[in-house]
This record gives C-alpha cells, sequence and structure tokens, in this order.
C-alpha cells in the first residue's frame, strides 16, 4: 500500500472506522504497514474499508461492536490476538454528537455522549491494557477536541467528554511509562459527518480528514512521544498543553481574599508557566511555597 512501513506488523484497532476520521487512519495505517481491525457499528462500513485495505495489498478484518459493551470489545480483541497474535496499537475514534445549549440539553444525551467518548475509550483500552503490558508494548490514542480544551457553544456534554479523555491518557502514560505503553491525545479538525453542521461550508472544503491522519502515525509508531496532545487539521499540526503558572505564594490570613484579587494579574500571568510532569506537581510546589514563606517569617523574626 506504498508509506515507509514504520508500521510494518503492527496490529493496530481502529474505532469508528467505517467512515469519517477513522477511515482514514484506517487507511494511512495501512499504508505504513499496520494489520487494522476495523470496528465500526456499521457491518457495511467495517467490511468495506477492511475490503479496500485488503485490495490495496494490506491486512484487515471487521469487528462490528459497539465500543461501550464490554463482552463484545473483549471479543473483538480476542478475535484479533488469535489473528494477529498481538495488539500494538489501540485508536480511540468511536465517537457521537448530540449538541445542544445546555439550557436546553437532556441529562440523557449528556451521559450519552460521555458513554460513548470517554466510556467507550476507557473500556477499550483496559481490553487491549493487559496484554500491552506484558508484552512490554503499546501504543494508544485517545480522541480529545478543541471543544474540551477550549469550550465551543452547545457542546457541554462533549467538550466534557473530550476533557476527560485528557485527564485519562496524562494518567495512563505515567502508569504505561515502564511498560513501553505510550499514551497521547489527537485533538483534529476535519469535514465528516460529525461536524457537517458545525463548521461553514467553506472551511470544510479545506479539512479532508485525510490530513489529520498522518498524526495518528507519528503518535503511534515505535519512537512516538507520550503525553501529547496533538491538534490536526487541513495539514496543520500544532501541540496543546495544560500549563501551570508561576503562580504568588498568599498564605493564610483574614485578608488572603483581598489578596488574591489584588495579585490576580500575578497569578495568572503566562511568562513563567510550566507544563507538570505529574499531578501532584501542583501540590509539591504549593509545598514548597508555604514553607518558604514560613522560612522566611522565622528569619525575619
Amino acid at each position: 500500500m506504498g508509506g515507509n512501513k514504520a508500521l510494518e506488523g503492527k496490529v493496530a484497532i481502529i474505532t469508528g472506522a467505517g467512515g469519517g476520521l477513522g477511515r482514514c487512519h484506517a487507511l494511512e495505517l495501512a499504508r505504513h504497514g499496520a494489520r487494522i481491525v476495523v470496528n465500526d457499528l456499521d457491518e457495511g462500513h467495517a467490511g468495506t474499508v477492511a475490503q479496500t485495505i485488503r485490495e490495496n495489498g494490506g491486512e484487515a478484518i471487521a469487528a462490528v461492536c459497539s465500543v461501550t459493551d464490554e463482552a463484545a470489545v473483549a471479543r473483538m480483541v480476542e478475535r484479533a490476538t488469535d489473528v494477529w497474535g498481538r495488539i500494538d496499537i489501540l485508536v480511540n475514534n468511536a465517537g457521537i454528537l448530540r449538541d445542544k445549549s445546555f439550557a436546553k440539553m437532556d441529562m440523557a444525551d449528556f451521559r450519552l455522549v460521555l458513554d460513548v467518548h470517554l466510556m467507550g475509550a476507557a473500556i477499550c483500552t483496559q481490553a487491549v491494557w493487559g496484554q500491552m503490558r506484558a508484552q512490554e508494548y503499546g501504543r494508544i490514542v485517545m480522541t480529545t477536541s478543541s471543544s474540551g480544551l477550549y469550550g465551543n457553544f452547545g457542546q457541554a456534554n462533549y467538550g466534557a467528554a473530550k476533557m476527560a479523555l485528557v485527564g485519562l491518557m496524562q494518567t495512563l502514560a505515567i502508569e504505561g511509562a515502564k511498560y513501553n505503553i505510550r499514551v497521547n491525545a489527537l485533538a483534529p479538525t476535519a469535514a465528516t459527518q460529525m461536524t457537517g453542521g458545525v463548521l461553514a461550508e467553506e472551511a470544510l472544503a479545506e479539512l479532508d480528514p485525510a490530513l489529520v491522519s498522518p498524526g495518528v502515525v507519528q503518535l503511534v509508531r515505535e519512537d512516538a512521544p507520550t503525553r501529547t496532545i496533538l491538534c490536526a487539521g487541513a495539514g496543520h499540526f500544532a501541540a496543546a498543553n495544560v500549563s501551570l503558572t508561576d503562580g504568588v505564594q498568599i498564605g493564610s490570613g483574614e485578608d488572603a481574599a483581598a489578596q488574591v484579587a489584588r495579585n490576580w494579574s500575578a497569578i495568572v500571568d503566562r511568562s513563567g508557566e510550566i507544563v507538570p510532569e505529574y499531578g501532584f506537581t501542583q501540590a509539591e510546589r504549593e509545598v514548597a511555597a508555604a514553607k518558604r514563606e514560613q522560612e522566611q517569617m522565622a528569619a525575619a523574626t
């Protein structure tokens, strides 16, 4: 299928791969040598993508199931392992939209979106996690979104699910590090069924989903990064970070709230911000700042 075969022999499960972004991911990873499990709810769509890969000289099987069905996902993983002996890559791509302003949003739709995006990714990831730990190799991609990273009107449910996936990625990257499991997140912008009613027509023309998929190759290859949030669309690639400003030590006291207000511009000043290596970095820095304050007060007395 062409490509530089950076993924030669690797086995990849791609969820929601019967169309749109997932289909493009499947074709691109196959082009680079990966064997593809094409997951989708629609048997016809999954079968067509798998057949296209095979017709182009690649290897692929279709796996029809919902990512929210734990038993069905387990069977998908078992089948892929029976066919090819292992699973190296998981791209959590499956998703849905139920857009409405929060005031008009039904909580059933809120739960449904979280179930498919967040729980679906967690279910699929846990289904391969033990195997990846045992073989000391794994590459996992969560699909986040600018809606989660920065917010979008009418997408409270979707944004909440997508930012939750960043948190899942951050923790699993830490837990998987000693097993050579690298976990990253992709924030794609593409013209698909899901974005058809969201983006302007002129923008959609530039946002071919195939232009996103080369970034996925980078996130799943042997020398992949880990804990990266890759933003991709229209052939443009950038990285997003969850950062922490240098901040100000206020301490205790009756006027602490007033001091927070007076120092607000310094508290949110981004000039010295960092990207923490783990969550407790915040607590460690806060405790250290408090200790320095105590030492300074002791020295002044």
